[in-house]
């Protein structure tokens, strides 16, 4: 839905009370309703508190549903069966099966919730905006940080609903009437708009974290976000000035001494992350990918993906789990293994981690002809993993490797791969080889039937559909 249509009545500063509010309203991204009453009053963005409390409400949201979230409706999920990362093993009732079989229909529930769910994210990180830029009593410095943190999530959002559906709308505003009849921009063009938000953000974010256990993205963040949105675009000399930007803060990021160490709390490779929702719990990705027993009852690793990985790799020994049963061994992703609740929380969903940041810099050096630097940074990450140097020796010769090496590394985390060969242009020559119910007008989704009907500006359908 659009979201200029919802009801912020923000009466006290109670965060318990005021979080909520900023997702109260219609249920469809162009179904909008006139407001009863302001956009917002001004009271939650009169302190720091609070207003910090609205911006931690949409990390809330990101965390537990839609295309970041650990769940099944997230793209670690769903994009790992629509890929090659995952088998699945449920019915053709349940809703990975329409991912897996590549037969994604308009009609979809799944699919115009994810739509819905994206844009109420975005919403409410444009309501903050909103507040913010218009407080008279909040300091500078937190205006700024907040709006920081606002525009970062507005261009990290539209990026991944762009990577899937192409053309979208850029909603960039809290005006009802601007979004009830909302346009779609061309892929390139919103990954343009994210761009120029992530600059912005990147200049108004503070180095150092608000908080230490890096769940609110500082300036490194958005360099770090910059540097996959510019290596998407094909600027590549701008992808690797953000990705050294990032690897050069060597005082505030590092790769793990301990191998086993990189999905937990503290890890010195994390950028930005997301924290479990209650007290003494970890994960939903935890939760979402291992199962005990065999055979699985939803999903398992696939063999094309257990494959992949080169004989002494650590991370197919520490980051893969077989499940041994009566009549086979299946495997499942263990980056995040702990799934009960206990005193001390141990891992928290990384969102942005410095080993992509290598492999963005790795990339964009190879598309330069910078052969000696992509094979360094290439290196940096086969050494983690406990591998020799890469034996490529070519600007094609890396470019490949660098596929491979994100295709093991980067494994069930938002949909990578799935990312990954639409950018190398071999979505066809791999998936279609591979999957029955694969065509080429896959590698976008069907935009959500019920949209279309309410918005004429969202059309035409993408191909196929």
């Amino acid at each position: 839905m659009v979201w200029g249509a919802v009801q912020l009545r923000f009466a006290t500063v109670a965060a318990s009370v005021v979080l909520g509010l900023l997702y109260v309203g219609c249920d469809s991204f162009v179904e909008v309703e006139m407001p009863a009453g302001q956009l917002a009053s001004p009271q939650i963005f009169d302190e720091a508190g609070t207003a910090d409390a609205a911006m931690t409400e949409v990390y809330a949201k990101m965390r537990d549903d839609g295309m970041l979230s650990g769940n099944p409706a997230g793209f670690s999920y769903t994009l790992g069966l629509y890929a090659d990362e995952l088998d699945f093993y449920a019915g053709s009732e349940q809703g990975g099966f329409g991912y897996y079989s590549n037969s994604l229909l308009a009609q979809s529930t799944g699919i115009s919730s994810l739509w819905n769910v994206s844009y109420r994210q975005i919403y409410g990180a444009n309501a903050v905006i909103y507040g913010v830029t218009n407080s008279a009593t909040l300091a500078q410095g937190d205006r700024e940080r907040m709006k920081g943190e606002a525009l970062f999530v507005r261009a990290l959002l539209h990026s991944m609903l762009s990577g899937v559906f192409g053309s979208v709308p850029y909603i960039a505003t809290t005006d009802y009437q601007q979004n009830m009849s909302a346009v779609k921009l061309p892929a390139a063009d919103v990954l343009l708009r994210a761009k120029l938000d992530l600059e912005e953000a990147a200049a108004l974010l503070p180095e150092q974290y608000m908080v230490t256990d890096r769940t609110r993205p500082n300036r490194f963040a958005a360099e770090a976000l910059l540097a996959r949105i510019c290596l998407y675009l094909g600027e590549w000399e701008e992808a690797s000035s953000h990705a050294s930007a990032v690897i050069g803060a060597s005082s505030m990021y590092g790769m793990d001494t301990d191998f086993g160490e990189a999905f937990l709390i503290g890890s010195p490779g994390t950028i930005f992350q997301f924290s479990p929702g209650f007290s003494g719990t970890n994960t939903l990705e935890a939760q979402t990918f291992t199962f005990v027993s065999g055979p699985p009852t939803s999903i398992a690793l696939s063999q094309g993906l257990l494959d992949a990985f080169e004989p002494g790799d650590l991370r197919r020994a520490q980051w893969v789990r077989e499940v041994a049963g009566g009549s086979g061994s299946w495997y499942h992703a263990s980056k995040y293994s702990e799934t009960a609740s206990a005193v001390t929380q141990t891992e928290f969903s990384k969102v942005l981690r410095l080993g992509e940041t290598y492999l963005i810099r790795a990339e964009a050096r190879a598309r330069l002809g910078l052969v000696q630097g992509a094979g360094e940074d290439l290196n940096v990450i086969r050494h983690f993993a406990g591998l020799g140097d890469t034996p490529a020796a070519s600007s094609e010769q890396l470019l490949l490797a660098v596929l491979q090496e994100r295709r093991v590394e980067l494994f069930t985390e938002f949909g990578h791969r799935f990312f990954d060969l639409k950018r190398y242009g071999q979505l066809d020559a791999v998936l279609g080889s591979i999957k029955p119910g694969w065509d080429a007008h896959d590698s976008l989704f069907p935009l959500p039937e019920s949209e279309l009907l309410l918005n004429p500006n969202l059309n035409p359908q993408n191909s196929g559909f």
